[in-house]
């Protein structure tokens, strides 16, 4: 039974991070109706940057905030820059674009900060959560800073007009002009908001998995897989999608044989094909239906 508490423990500390990952992809979905491959590429940038500013000497949270800023204005740069112009483009344009950015920020990484892996500090530290032996503080940590955002989204879209214009622009775009709302600003500023979003899963899956240009390949895919789980037009449902894909890869690592660690990531792909066959909407999303 302790076996079973911890690794439901460490599946809600991971599954936190991908809740954050499926949460920026769901946002960027909203805006624009497709995946950003380039997701975690962002994230990982965004992290290198906050680790030079702490070997500069800046305070962690001090770096924490100015790279979230940064991302954020990141985010807005390269919608307005690479997506824009390509916004009516077709769908096999846009991916190959996605693509490209992927590269971009895998190679600029590369080059400016090395291949080598790197240690990034964590604030919560890396303790027993009490003493106990189910949770670090750092683990704890990821899953309360997971919630904070998504309360804070949840009050931005429901309490403020720009979050309310923000959803009028992702559901339908053509009225929300009628009514003199800027969609093509609504989207920079969901792609900001996700780039921002991504940047804090980097920072904190960076302690654990430690910083290299590779190291949001996987945590991408289950966020993916999250967002899939939950529903790409449900930005709750994506958080507890990417929470339900943390506790379950974790659980089947350990108590399923001939899975174990080498073949977690293959859980990720089994869920997301399985949740597309069943019910492609996802858990709490919802279908759309269009009269032709």
């Amino acid at each position: 039974m302790e076996l079973l508490l911890q690794q439901v423990m460490a599946g809600l500390a991971t599954g936190a991070i991908y809740a954050c990952m499926a949460l920026a992809v769901v946002m960027i979905y909203q805006a624009i109706d497709h995946l950003n491959f380039a997701q975690g590429e962002m994230a990982m940038f965004s992290t290198f940057i906050a680790w030079q500013l702490i070997q500069w000497g800046v305070p962690y949270w001090g770096a924490f905030v100015a790279v979230v800023a940064v991302s954020f204005v990141g985010g807005i740069a390269i919608e307005r820059i690479l997506f824009r112009p390509i916004h009516n483009a077709p769908v096999l344009t846009q991916l190959v674009a996605f693509i490209a950015l992927f590269g971009i920020l895998n190679s600029s990484a590369g080059e400016i900060w090395n291949f080598t892996i790197k240690e990034f500090p964590t604030p919560f530290g890396r303790g027993p959560l009490f003493g106990g032996h189910l949770i670090s503080t750092h683990d704890a940590g990821m899953i309360g800073v997971t919630l904070l955002i998504l309360i804070l989204l949840y009050l931005f879209f429901r309490g403020s007009r720009l979050g309310l214009a923000m959803r009028a622009a992702a559901a339908n775009p053509a009225s929300a002009r009628l009514v003199g709302i800027r969609v093509g600003w609504m989207i920079a500023l969901g792609w900001g908001m996700s780039a921002s979003i991504g940047a804090v899963a980097g920072m904190l899956i960076a302690p654990v998995v430690f910083l290299e240009p590779n190291m949001m390949l996987g945590v991408l895919l289950y966020g993916f897989a999250g967002a899939v789980l939950g529903g790409l037009s449900s930005p709750g449902g994506a958080v507890l999608g990417g929470f339900a894909v943390g506790v379950i890869e974790n659980l089947a690592g350990t108590f399923i044989p001939y899975f174990g660690r080498e073949l977690k990531l293959t859980i990720a792909l089994i869920m997301i094909v399985a949740v597309l066959l069943v019910r492609p909407s996802g858990l709490f999303g919802r279908s759309v239906v269009s009269r032709v």
